[in-house]
């Protein structure tokens, strides 16, 4: 019988990183009911601290505050703005024109952290971090770890709830194409002025293979469920939500579901105030294979998708995203 959730459900990742056999076993069957139903989960026990969420929040204030023209020395759309500011209204849904009425900043893998000896080193932009916020880039690569770890977790039970060795994501996220996003929904003093079907966040699916999302700082993120309902998104202050991605899905065959989702603008007399969100994007090495498992194609389930790796479906989901030309 199919569950329609009202709420995504709540699990404690400590039960699987340090929990008995038993709970360990609880925590990936309960996650892969979870992500092959609604494909969202909440978490507590991540290993990011509230303290370093209000420093990060408190550093992404500071500079969505300065000027659009001292934002904009930071915006490298010869990279497909995957490093730096991305401006106000470049970024729209698949399938759609209008740009989200959002701007955000995009930190990635620090290349000193990548061996000489990985070609990786040579794939990636460097970071591009803002004099103005001296404190941004150390609290942004210390969340980049943290987030970054918990996502391994996550996908070490997701690998045993796939009936794969736990380890068999560790080498193809190592040094992976992660994004750590931060974004700033920015307040619209005249809601008249705006194009009538703009919205903070279309409904979309992540392109990657996991997201993990510390709390926004407003209401209006939504799920769609199964039967066509958009249920709000809420999570504890001590809790991650967690959901699935495209590239997951591919790879699974829609075994589990990459849901669709979306942020909603807020009563009309409140579209003056700011929204922030911290999403990281965990993706793997451009190399990876996504070819659907061979254990998730049957008859009664037929292979639903082209082979492609990483790298490729990437690129073609920031052109679809007006990120690339």
């Amino acid at each position: 019988m199919e569950i329609l959730f009202d709420e995504i459900p709540s699990l404690d990742l400590a039960n699987f990183t340090s929990g008995t056999e038993m709970q360990k076993a609880e925590f990936v069957k309960k996650l892969g009911d979870a992500y092959q139903n609604i494909g969202f989960v909440a978490i507590k026990n991540h290993g990011l601290s509230q303290e370093l969420q209000d420093r990060l929040y408190q550093s992404i204030q500071s500079f969505f505050a300065l000027p659009d023209e001292v934002k904009g020395k930071y915006e490298k759309p010869e990279i497909g703005f995957q490093r730096g500011y991305t401006g106000k209204g470049k970024e729209h849904a698949k399938g759609r024109n209008t740009g989200d009425l959002k701007e955000f900043y995009h930190v990635g893998q620090e290349l000193s952290n990548i061996p000489d000896s990985d070609p990786l080193k040579s794939e990636y932009p460097a970071n591009i971090w803002p004099e103005e916020i001296p404190q941004f880039e150390k609290d942004a690569n210390e969340a980049f770890r943290i987030l970054e770890n918990a996502g391994k977790s996550m996908l070490r039970a997701i690998a045993l709830n796939l009936e794969l060795p736990e380890d068999y994501f560790e080498d193809k996220v190592a040094y992976g194409n992660s994004i750590l996003r931060q974004i700033h929904y920015f307040p619209i003093e005249n809601p008249d002025e705006v194009p009538a079907d703009a919205v903070r966040a279309a409904e979309h699916g992540d392109i990657n293979l996991i997201t993990l999302l510390m709390g926004a700082s407003a209401d209006g993120l939504q799920v769609l469920r199964k039967d066509g309902k958009w249920i709000p998104i809420t999570a504890l202050p001590d809790q991650l939500v967690v959901n699935v991605g495209d590239m997951l899905e591919r790879l699974t065959n829609k075994k589990l579901k990459s849901t669709i989702h979306r942020v909603v603008n807020p009563p009309k007399e409140k579209m003056n105030t700011s929204r922030y969100s911290i999403p990281f994007f965990m993706h793997p090495r451009s190399d990876m294979d996504l070819t659907c498992l061979e254990s998730c194609v049957s008859e009664e389930n037929p292979k639903l998708f082209p082979d492609a790796t990483a790298g490729e479906f990437l690129e073609e989901r920031l052109r679809e995203l007006g990120l690339r030309k």
